[in-house]
């Protein structure tokens, strides 16, 4: 609910410098979420939310004991088909594929899309981390990371989570700092989640990415956002983290936030400073609401934001599912809405 709120958020706003952002809004930037051209419709979710919500139908409808993989590349291209689709078919594959709002089309990542195009033609297995993955080799944008927050919220585990994130990001990007990045971001959040308070969880995993190749740009960016973290926020501090578009980038300025939100207590200060830069604003505040939803929990959200936000209901229903799937161990009612791949 908080990547929902964080994405939707920074959708309007994606492509504007920070001085125009203060030109239209103030200079205080978006306050909270923007008129809709349609009175009393929700606020729309991007593919951020979207790609989100399908990482966490390929864990649920992945054999328990199997490699996930395969089911989450199976989920991210029927998520594919709702890019390319006005909207669902008389008979879908699974709950999600038969929701409506989930077929808007809202400035998709190009990695995204073209990696899974070359999935669709066949499963592409994952290189050995370190190495550049076979698909979209020389790509780290941000799309590894703003859909992986399931790996770190179904309780695996930070090692298992940052294993399943990483191979899971190399479906679409080759890049190691691209995968690793979402590998760190999902061990952020399962240590969180487990009881970790945020800044130790950082720090094991700064610790954890020391036993990995190639992680030297995922370690300087996080280090730089705890570092500016001990000042007061900003947004020309947030620009010093990076603009957002590429992972790493991405993760930090979510983590960056995310210390301010839990040093203040401000949720809502949290949530704005993830939107109120010249960047990726919609990435980063999904990211960000992920990360700062798992600190503080879902009482702590916003209630004017979290009533008004697109998909509501799915999302609090998703997530209450991984919970029961790998928290409780059950998946009485689940198979109707995640039926277990089949892999074909």
């Amino acid at each position: 609910m908080g990547g929902a709120i964080g994405d939707a958020l920074g959708w309007p706003i994606e492509f504007l410098k920070w001085d125009q952002i203060q030109g239209r809004y103030g200079e205080q930037g978006v306050t909270g979420f923007l008129p809709q051209h349609n009175a009393g419709a929700p606020q729309e979710i991007t593919d951020d939310t979207q790609m989100t919500l399908f990482t966490a139908e390929g864990m649920l409808r992945a054999a328990a004991g199997a490699d996930p993989v395969p089911a989450l590349r199976r989920a991210y291209l029927r998520w594919l088909q709702t890019q390319r689709e006005e909207g669902p078919a008389a008979h879908t594959d699974g709950w999600l594929a038969s929701l409506p709002f989930l077929y808007a089309s809202r400035a998709p990542g190009n990695a995204c899309m073209s990696g899974l195009a070359q999935q669709s033609r066949g499963y592409v297995a994952p290189a050995p981390f370190g190495e550049n993955g076979p698909v979209n080799a020389h790509s780290k944008g941000c799309g590894t990371v703003m859909r992986s927050a399931p790996f770190g919220l179904a309780g695996m585990g930070p090692d298992r989570a940052f294993h399943t994130a990483a191979r899971a990001a190399q479906l679409t990007h080759g890049h190691p700092t691209g995968y690793l990045a979402a590998g760190a971001f999902a061990a952020i959040l399962d240590r969180v989640v487990s009881g970790t308070v945020l800044p130790i969880a950082v720090q094991e995993t700064l610790v954890q990415l020391d036993g990995f190749p190639a992680t030297a740009e995922t370690v300087d960016a996080l280090t730089k956002a705890v570092t500016l973290a001990e000042e007061p926020p900003t947004a020309e501090q947030v620009e010093q983290v990076g603009a957002g578009w590429i992972a790493e980038e991405c993760l930090a300025i979510a983590v960056y936030c995310a210390l301010q939100s839990a040093k203040s207590g401000d949720v809502r200060a949290g949530l704005l400073l993830s939107v109120n830069h010249s960047g990726d604003s919609d990435s980063t505040g999904a990211v960000a609401g992920n990360l700062i939803g798992a600190v503080h929990g879902i009482s702590a959200l916003p209630m004017d934001l979290a009533s008004t936000v697109e998909g509501r209901d799915v999302l609090i229903q998703v997530a209450d599912d991984l919970v029961m799937n790998f928290g409780v161990g059950d998946r009485s009612g689940l198979d109707a809405r995640f039926p277990l791949d089949a892999g074909l």
